[in-house]
């Protein structure tokens, strides 16, 4: 085994490795300097309603099925007479 080339492939080794640091250093300082992006959240399925939006909901369905009541109603008494 010749030593003197062990060590001269070991520097040659230790160059790139100290040239690669340097360049994953200068990224690291390139991505730490920009502004942090918002990343968008892709939600699936039904979006969560807050407390009015929850509350508008309720006071429509209470109308709604208050009508369909009626109507039913109505439409029984049609039958009967």
């Amino acid at each position: 085994m010749n030593l003197s080339r062990a060590i001269q492939e070991l520097h040659a080794e230790r160059k790139r490795i100290v040239e690669l640091i340097q360049a994953v250093e200068a990224l690291q300082e390139h991505y730490l300097s920009q502004p942090a992006r918002e990343k968008k959240v892709r939600r699936w399925g039904r979006k969560s309603m807050g407390e009015v939006e929850r509350q508008q909901v309720s006071e429509r369905m209470k109308r709604y099925w208050a009508a369909r009541r009626d109507a039913e109603e109505s439409q029984a008494q049609d039958a009967v007479a």
